[in-house]
């Protein structure tokens, strides 16, 4: 099934830096999970490609968070221009559809962890007018505003105040990584969208990166969306396309319209990947993997494409209220 891809998350401009041979990639040709060529054979292909950081990365060797930021950004950018032939960085849905008519695929900037902007919402309106437009509140660390999916606990109030402002300015705020208790105090102080770029149901798959059916339902009354994420560790045990479809069939029972789910493979954020999942030139085999489990073409199209632009917009329409 040839048809158009919105991914709301990947950490392909951190392997670009070469953090693993220390050789830097190519966003244009490369051995990692996404590059243009291969996503050329897509029918439209927005990414959003997040800059990765948490304190830990000083003891991982790669440097200070806020060095790896300013690398991650500058290199995306950088690879963005270099083939900008292909591919330019979009800051409104209306850009990511006039590309795709164009022959032109799109690029977004996400932030996964605040740590290299050590964790300050002041920084916030910066970064949005540079063009980010999802952050998330940490990663698997507790920080100063709040805990995580493996360590616990809530949103201090510094926290609060990132969401309040991130919401302000129309960034999206995104839940995966957080922890339960961090997920409901977002829902209580948000007054916009909140969406789950990478997560997929604990239904199907009891794992604490996972959403339960009652955050499901609490993302889709916010007007969010999930993303659902190949990193085999969160899809089954040894997971395959029919394993990924449970998870779409388990939301759809809760949202029959299929309006709140949407694609966020973790992409080059994954040690492990579902059998028959090679990468981004992928994405038709597990719309035909859908589609052969009921999923009707008009429900894809939506959860490949239309309901990301569908977030976004309204996002966009928060913000000027």
């Amino acid at each position: 099934m040839n048809i158009p891809v919105f991914d709301l998350h990947c950490d392909t401009a951190l392997e670009l830096l070469g953090r693993k041979n220390g050789f830097p990639k190519d966003l244009k040709s490369n051995d990692l999970h996404i590059d243009l060529d291969r996503a050329a054979v897509l029918d439209g292909y927005c990414q959003c490609f997040a800059c990765f950081t948490t304190p830990a990365m000083e003891k991982w060797g790669l440097g200070s968070p806020e060095l790896v930021f300013e690398r991650e950004l500058s290199t995306i950018r950088e690879q963005i221009l270099s083939n900008s032939d292909r591919i330019t960085l979009v800051t409104a849905p209306d850009q990511v559809e006039e590309n795709r008519k164009a022959g032109k695929m799109s690029a977004i900037l996400t932030i996964e962890g605040p740590a290299g902007f050590g964790f300050d919402p002041s920084r916030l309106q910066a970064l949005y007018d540079m063009g980010f437009r999802i952050t998330t509140l940490g990663w698997n660390e507790k920080n100063v505003l709040t805990g995580s999916h493996v360590t616990g606990g809530g949103l201090t109030e510094p926290g609060r105040e990132y969401v309040r402002e991130a919401q302000r300015l129309g960034m999206l705020i995104d839940v995966s990584h957080i922890s339960d208790e961090g997920f409901w105090d977002i829902i209580e102080v948000s007054h916009g969208p909140v969406i789950a770029t990478h997560s997929n149901s604990r239904s199907v798959y009891n794992v604490s990166r996972n959403l339960t059916d009652d955050m499901f339902r609490a993302i889709c009354a916010t007007g969010g969306v999930a993303g659902f994420n190949l990193y085999a560790s969160f899809v089954g045990d040894d997971p395959d396309l029919n394993s990924c479809a449970e998870h779409f069939l388990h939301w759809l029972e809760l949202d029959p319209d299929g309006t709140h789910i949407c694609l966020g493979g973790d992409l080059d954020g994954c040690d492990t990947l579902p059998k028959g999942f090679l990468g981004v030139q992928s994405y038709p085999a597990l719309a035909d993997c859908l589609l052969a489990r009921g999923v009707s073409a008009e429900q894809i199209h939506n959860i490949f494409w239309y309901n990301a632009i569908g977030v976004m917009e309204r996002a966009v329409c928060n913000h000027k209220k």
